[in-house]
């Protein structure tokens, strides 16, 4: 399999956790999509445990990517993201599963081994929540991935700077971002996207 998160450490705790099952073998690391594509076009891994969160495009951006490659990627979400809005969108692209990082370690292993397997899969809290969202589908739906992530620092109250730190963009990226964001909503205020990111499903708490 091909681990790809931004942070070595993590990505070190992710591969000592996974290697502990002889059925289970790391042969890639990546930092980035860019990477991550690189090394999935040279090493053609059976699984790929991804975060939405990358420096540049976002892990749903890589997955699309990996699916026009190859139909047969087998694509394994593993986000901090525990918004509805972020599991229906990796679905949509093509994703095999969707595991939030506050899952017990079993969970990601079971995920990884069911979808070798071929079968797709759903943390129990993600699978809960989507049986339970009532938002539509078609809202939103013109937002990327990176939009999304940058809404829901927005409706928390995060400055631009900050935003721009957290993501690891610039601070001018994340105003573009800001603009498109109020151009696709059709709204001019701040608090106007606070209620649009509650309508979305958004964790604005």
């Amino acid at each position: 399999m091909l681990l790809v998160d931004d942070h070595a450490v993590v990505r070190e705790g992710y591969r000592r956790l996974l290697e502990r099952h002889e059925d289970i073998a790391v042969i890639g690391e990546a930092a980035d999509a860019g990477a991550a594509l690189a090394l999935f076009t040279r090493l053609k891994p059976t699984i790929v445990v991804m975060d939405i969160t990358l420096p540049g495009a976002s892990g749903i951006e890589a997955l699309r990517l990996m699916r026009e490659q190859s139909s047969e990627a087998r694509v394994l979400i593993f986000s901090m993201h525990e918004d509805v809005i972020f599991a229906r969108r990796a679905l949509e692209a093509g994703a095999f599963g969707y595991v939030t990082k506050a899952s017990a370690p079993e969970v990601l292993v079971e995920a990884v081994r069911t979808i070798a397997a071929g079968r797709k899969y759903l943390s129990p809290e993600m699978a809960q929540s989507l049986a339970l969202d009532s938002v539509p589908l078609d809202r939103g739906e013109s937002l990327s991935a990176r939009e999304l992530e940058v809404l829901r620092l927005l409706a928390r109250g995060r400055s631009i700077r900050e935003i721009a730190e957290a993501l690891d963009l610039s601070p001018k990226t994340v105003a573009n971002h800001q603009s498109m964001l109020k151009q696709k909503l059709k709204v001019e205020t701040a608090i106007q996207l606070l209620r649009k990111a509650g309508e979305l499903g958004l964790d604005i708490g």
